[in-house]
């Protein structure tokens, strides 16, 4: 297979590869078109532009995830606002809303947060990458409010055909990884036979979510063609022009790729 997929979702941050990072960055320099490491704190968006200067292949995202900003201060997003104008760091993410867990942050402080952030992408004229678990109702009443102006994907895309139908009027991508590939996920294979090829991007969301056939073990950007593999299946499409197509997608929203 001659085209290579674009990971536009993976965590290299995470203590699952403290092991051998660098020995999978040198693998996937070979196996990958490229790929974005988006940040959850200040820690994670730190370590995102480390590896963005490092290796050419990645890139980086800078911000505060739901599940985090209970820690977040307001100099925190002065912060993300300095780390923006690198030239590698891509979007503002990964950020959004998460009302899966009981004991994460209260809804009002999550929706602050994300509203502050999705503000200075705004300002900075960056696409963001959306987080959104269980909370499809508040993230669409957010984006139908404070979305003017806004570009992004919403990753790991869970929610409906119908809302998908509502974030694509808005102009937003969505993103397919591992989950795509599960026996029980037809809810999002609707939407991945739906969505128009020119809004689809492929990830991992490495190293979680694990595709079929290797769920349960620890997820790699290099499985990205699995997925993309998978989708090919699901829409009954060729493999390599669909890789092509998701590749320029992602070049097109995060414009900052070369």
């Amino acid at each position: 297979m001659s085209a290579k997929v674009f990971d536009s979702h993976a965590h290299m941050d995470s203590d699952y590869f403290d092991a051998d990072r660098e020995e999978v960055f040198a693998k996937l320099r070979q196996e990958i078109a490229g790929m974005i490491n988006p940040g959850c704190d200040n820690e994670t968006s730190f370590k995102a532009i480390t590896y963005a200067e490092t290796y050419d292949f990645v890139y980086a995202a800078v911000g505060w995830h739901p599940e985090e900003v209970l820690r977040m201060q307001d100099d925190d997003l002065k912060k993300l606002e300095e780390w923006s104008k690198h030239p590698k760091v891509v979007a503002i993410g990964e950020i959004g809303l998460d009302y899966y867990y009981d004991d994460c942050a209260p809804r009002d402080l999550q929706k602050k947060r994300f509203i502050e952030q999705l503000d200075l992408a705004r300002r900075v004229d960056l696409p963001v990458i959306i987080h959104d678990r269980d909370a499809h109702g508040d993230m669409l009443d957010i984006f139908h409010n404070e979305g003017k102006g806004l570009r992004g994907v919403f990753h790991c895309y869970s929610g409906s055909v119908e809302t998908a139908k509502e974030l694509l009027k808005m102009g937003f991508y969505l993103g397919f990884g591992g989950s795509s590939t599960f026996k029980n996920a037809e809810k999002v294979r609707s939407v991945l036979k739906y969505v128009p090829e020119d809004r689809i991007l492929f990830e991992t969301d490495s190293p979680y979510l694990t595709p079929v056939p290797y769920r349960g073990k620890r997820n790699n950007p290099a499985y990205t063609l699995l997925v993309a593999k998978n989708a090919a299946l699901v829409r009954n499409t060729d493999v390599e022009n669909l890789i092509e197509k998701s590749t320029e997608n992602v070049k097109k929203l995060f414009s900052k790729i070369s």
